[in-house]
């Protein structure tokens, strides 16, 4: 029985990475993982029910990931992100033609964030 997915993404700087992941998007971080001191860090972070490793391990995935993230009330997180003036991205929302609505971030590592909001009634 499969429960849920933990993507991993590629990071090549702890601090910019806090800068966006915790200051910026809001994340926390749940644990933080090295071998040894000057090793590279392996974390996770996550927010309400989203989970993401960071990794700075060569081995672990390529830059360039894209996630889509179901979200609610797209409108809300858009204002916060945008009361934070994070001088590396300033994102709108989109009508997509699949009756969704998006908001599209890219991470300082060239992995994409995509916020999804369906606009379906059910």
């Amino acid at each position: 029985m499969m429960k849920h997915i933990v993507p991993i993404l590629r990071i090549f700087d702890e601090a910019k990475a806090k800068e966006f992941y915790m200051d910026y998007l809001g994340f926390k971080v749940d644990w933080e993982h090295r071998f040894e001191a000057d090793m590279p860090l392996y974390m996770q972070v996550s927010q309400d029910e989203i989970v993401i490793h960071l990794s700075e391990h060569h081995g672990d995935c390529t830059p360039g990931a894209a996630l889509r993230i179901e979200t609610e009330h797209l409108e809300e997180l858009h204002k916060r992100i945008s009361l934070q003036k994070y001088k590396y991205a300033r994102p709108g929302i989109e009508k997509t033609p699949w009756d969704s609505r998006e908001m599209t971030i890219t991470d300082p590592f060239g992995n994409r964030l995509v916020f999804v909001e369906s606009t379906v009634e059910s």
